[in-house]
């Protein structure tokens, strides 16, 4: 079995932003090598998330204002006490850092609509990592 692992880095502008990343998922797939098996693809941030769905910019701010509605910054969350940013790691834990894809004859699958995305809650940030590993054969 091979296993590829790739990091990618990407800054963010916004306090809130979805970050297309489906290109460079895929050049990682491409380059891995691997014909048939997983790619993973995480974000090592407690205040970040990815997820798939569609790039159309009416969509994406609809998905960025449902995460501001059920994670409002001034929720009065217990960790505002610390950092101000309880909603961005409440978002982070029930969005999920992290997202799972197949891969089949050396190509990324997902839907004709479903673009890779990276869900910035806490920005801007000059460096968010993104971790994309792929395992098969």
């Amino acid at each position: 079995m091979k296993v590829y692992f790739k990091e990618l880095r990407f800054s963010t502008d916004k306090m809130y932003q979805l970050v297309d990343i489906t290109y460079d998922v895929e050049k990682a797939v491409r380059e891995s090598g691997v014909r048939n098996g997983i790619c993973l693809v995480f974000a090592p941030h407690a205040t970040a998330a990815i997820v798939a769905n569609e790039h159309e910019s009416g969509l994406m701010q609809d998905i960025l204002e449902k995460i501001r509605e059920e994670f409002p910054r001034n929720g009065g969350w217990k960790h505002n006490r610390i950092d101000d940013n309880a909603a961005a790691h409440l978002g982070s834990a029930f969005i999920g850092a992290d997202r799972v894809f197949p891969v089949k004859d050396g190509r990324l699958i997902r839907g004709t609509w479903q673009n890779i995305f990276l869900v910035e809650m806490d920005g801007p940030r000059s460096i968010r990592r993104v971790i994309v590993e792929v395992l098969g054969e």
